[in-house]
């Protein structure tokens, strides 16, 4: 625009731009790229939940924002069922066009703008940074809300389990939470897209009434399909908790017209109400998970925290960048940990998401 800057020139390079040296190393091996850089699904999107999106094809009409009730039962009886939160009514959930468009907007959906500081972990998915300075607001990352002192923030995000360290906080730590924001009038949002995705720790969600006291009381969760139902191409997620806040998001929403299509509100219930596929597709990654990490931990590297989400966080002791051109040469592909923070310079996101055959591909070549 004429006499402004850019809102790109505001904005944190996108960081996986800085990976295409090592990927082009990567592709050249002789047996192709193992690309573990990325949590991206590549298993079928379950059957069940095809049929459902294809039986509601015929979709001539404009949904509306809120959603179909049949979505946000759906989305309500899973909270209740998996995730032994407090019943919620249908005005505390809303769907959503994926989980990153939410993230990426919430702050300033929300009216939080200049003059205001967000919060987010140390080590956190870059998209929290991004939505908090498109808003106009001040990123600050510590895991400590302590170390504030006597500031207050006007939005804290948590996310548990971690992306990128698969970090499981424990149930008092979130309730400490708790207890500070609302005791300051602060909005806590919880990224629990990696709920169902645990292998040795157990996450529970901001709205489990042990964490919430019972209420929903300045509280948001937000909730994606893509990982537990290989969904990602279908864009859906919905975020849940605190009716008032979600109804300010409604209001916001309606006007911009944001509306999940109405095929895959669908489709989106018939993957919340269905536990088989999770069942079976956990399986899959756990299998991957330990193939996976016995060939890294054989090869010189240590595995921290990732008792959940679809990650390893691996380091060797080393700057990021070496580790990442050490694997790429291997032809493998993996995330630096630089990329979430400084926290991470000594560490690699590796991701399990890759086929059986690439993951297999990868641990023959770690061996080497």
């Amino acid at each position: 625009m004429v006499g402004r800057d850019p809102v790109s020139t505001r904005l944190p390079d996108f960081p996986w731009d800085q990976l295409t040296a090592y990927a082009a190393t990567a592709r050249a091996h002789p047996d192709g790229i193992v690309d573990l850089s990325i949590g991206t699904p590549v298993d079928p999107t379950p059957t069940v939940v095809q049929e459902a999106l294809a039986a509601a094809a015929d979709s001539p009409g404009y949904p509306v924002t809120i959603g179909l009730e049949a979505t946000r039962r759906a989305a309500i009886d899973w909270l209740t069922r998996r995730a032994g939160a407090i019943e919620l009514g249908l005005d505390a959930v809303l769907p959503t066009i994926g989980s990153k468009e939410l993230i990426s907007s919430l702050a300033g959906h929300l009216g939080i703008g200049a003059g205001d500081v967000v919060v987010h972990p140390a080590l956190a998915y870059p998209t929290y940074e991004v939505g908090t300075v498109l808003a106009g607001a001040r990123p600050v990352a510590t895991d400590s809300l302590l170390s504030l002192g006597p500031e207050t923030p006007a939005l804290v995000w948590v996310n548990s389990p971690s992306n990128p360290t698969g970090r499981v906080l424990p149930p008092k730590h979130l309730r400490k939470m708790v207890d500070w924001c609302r005791e300051r009038g602060v909005l806590l949002v919880s990224d629990e897209c990696y709920l169902e995705c645990a292998w040795e720790g157990a996450p529970v969600s901001l709205l489990h009434p042990d964490v919430c006291g019972g209420s929903p009381e300045g509280l948001l969760t937000v909730h994606s399909l893509s990982k537990r139902s290989n969904l990602a191409g279908y864009r859906c997620a919905f975020v849940a908790g605190d009716p008032a806040v979600v109804g300010e998001l409604l209001a916001v929403r309606k006007n911009l017209g944001l509306m999940m299509p109405g095929p895959q509100q669908h489709a989106m219930v018939a993957a919340l109400d269905d536990d088989a596929h999770v069942v079976e597709q956990h399986a899959r990654y756990a299998a991957r998970r330990a193939i996976l990490r016995r060939a890294l931990e054989s090869a010189g590297f240590r595995i921290d925290h990732s008792e959940a989400s679809l990650y390893l966080w691996a380091t060797r002791d080393e700057d990021c960048w070496a580790t990442v051109s050490w694997l790429a040469e291997r032809g493998i592909l993996a995330a630096p940990g630089s990329f979430y923070g400084a926290a991470g310079a000594k560490h690699v996101r590796v991701a399990f998401t890759a086929t059986d055959e690439r993951v297999a591909a990868a641990a023959d070549r770690l061996a080497g």
